[in-house]
C-alpha cells in the first residue's frame, strides 16, 4: 500500500470529483467522497487544484466542505511559498480527469471521461493478499 502519511494530493474538482456541469456543481462521482477521506485518514493532505475562480470556486469548496473533505489549500500548497513563488500547485499525486494515465471512464451520455474512483481506490489502497 502507498504511504499516505503527509502526502499532498493536487485535486481537480469538474469530472474528478463531480459530472462535468460548469458553471453548476454536477453529480457526485461514485466513491470520490469516501476515497477521499480514507486518504485524509491516512494522513494525505488535499489541495483542491481547479480552473474554478470567484463564487464557482467558493461552490466548489462548499461542497467539499459539507461533503466533509477539509482542505489543505484551495488552489495553492500553502507551504511551498516558503521555496517558491511558481503559481503551480506542489503536489506529490495529482487527481484529474484531463491527466495523462488517469483512470477514466466515459459514461453514455456524458460529455467527457470522467475519474473512476474504484480505480483510484485500488490504485492508492490495494487489496492485501
Amino acid at each position: 500500500m502507498l504511504d499516505l502519511r503527509d502526502l499532498i494530493i493536487g485535486l481537480d474538482f469538474d469530472g474528478t470529483v463531480v459530472t462535468h456541469a460548469y458553471p453548476f456543481i454536477g453529480e457526485p462521482l461514485p466513491g470520490c467522497i469516501e476515497v477521499l477521506k480514507r486518504c485524509i485518514d491516512s494522513g494525505a493532505k488535499i489541495c483542491l487544484n481547479t480552473m474554478r475562480s470567484g463564487d464557482k470556486l467558493e461552490a466548489a469548496v462548499q461542497y467539499l466542505t459539507e461533503n466533509g473533505i477539509e482542505l489543505y489549500g484551495i488552489n495553492c500548497n500553502p507551504k511551498q511559498s516558503e521555496w517558491t513563488d511558481s503559481p503551480k500547485v506542489h503536489a506529490h499525486l495529482y487527481i484529474d480527469d484531463a491527466a495523462l494515465g488517469a483512470p477514466t471512464i466515459q459514461p453514455p451520455g456524458r460529455c467527457r471521461p470522467e475519474i473512476c474512483w474504484t480505480t483510484v481506490e485500488s490504485m492508492l489502497f490495494p487489496p492485501q493478499y
